[in-house]
């Protein structure tokens, strides 16, 4: 089971604390999450002003020095349009990260405009495609397209528990259907967050968590960092995984 700490997401830095946002702040947290247990990372790089970019400038830097001064693990990194409003900016500046410090993976919200081209355009790349897929349309699209991608995420955004669960159930229900077979991952965010991690941790799939996730505990309490909340779910995994043993 894949255990993905996801570092800062779109959060606005101070959002917490621990919130890491420089490139030192990251690969730091990076040691401190995969000393904590997880097994990848997944990371919104930062520019100066600690706004998202996905310019060859941040990305570039960035992943050089994840990968000379980080954990020797998996590195993802996001395509969503937070980082990049425009889609047809957003594909050129993909188009020119250095094929020197390209990451592992990216993760593509197929419901947002150009995924589609942009999925294409990070398999010629050979980056590897994560899917975000937050609603029964999105799957359909991932579907009619036929992507080949090297996981699919369900991300039901709904605020209510109940909400959430009834999305990602039909989500997950069309890709059974379809019999798409590409490993799940799935989450929620802030209150959702630790039922779905529990939810997909019972379904099999992979995990993920991180402040970009949610920046409290299943008690509800602030997490202190990143590291304490990838402490959590690997206890939850751990637990699970136990109690199917016995």
């Amino acid at each position: 089971m894949r255990i993905v700490a996801c570092l800062n997401g779109d959060r606005r830095p101070g959002a917490h604390p621990a919130l890491p946002v420089s490139p030192e702040q990251l690969v730091a947290d990076a040691h401190a999450v995969v000393g904590a247990g997880a097994t990848e990372i997944h990371v919104h790089p930062r520019d100066a002003t600690g706004a998202e970019s996905l310019e060859p400038q941040v990305v570039t830097p960035l992943m050089e020095y994840l990968r000379e001064a980080g954990p020797n693990v998996p590195v993802s990194l996001t395509t969503a349009l937070s980082a990049q409003s425009d889609p047809w900016r957003r594909y050129d500046m993909v188009q020119r990260w250095a094929a020197s410090a390209l990451p592992d993976s990216a993760t593509v919200n197929l419901h947002e405009a150009g995924s589609v081209d942009l999925a294409h355009l990070l398999e010629d790349r050979r980056v590897a495609v994560e899917a975000g897929v937050w609603t029964v349309e999105a799957a359909r699209i991932l579907v009619a397209t036929k992507l080949r991608v090297a996981a699919v995420l369900v991300e039901p955004t709904q605020v209510r528990t109940e909400d959430a669960r009834a999305n990602a159930d039909a989500v997950l229900g069309l890709l059974d259907r379809a019999k798409v077979a590409a490993p799940r991952l799935l989450h929620g965010s802030d209150a959702t967050a630790w039922p779905m991690l529990e939810a997909a941790v019972a379904a099999g799939y992979d995990v993920r968590i991180g402040l970009e996730d949610t920046m409290r505990l299943p008690d509800g309490a602030e997490a202190q960092d990143n590291a304490a909340l990838v402490a959590r779910a690997v206890e939850l995994v751990g637990a699970d995984h136990t109690s199917v043993g016995t």
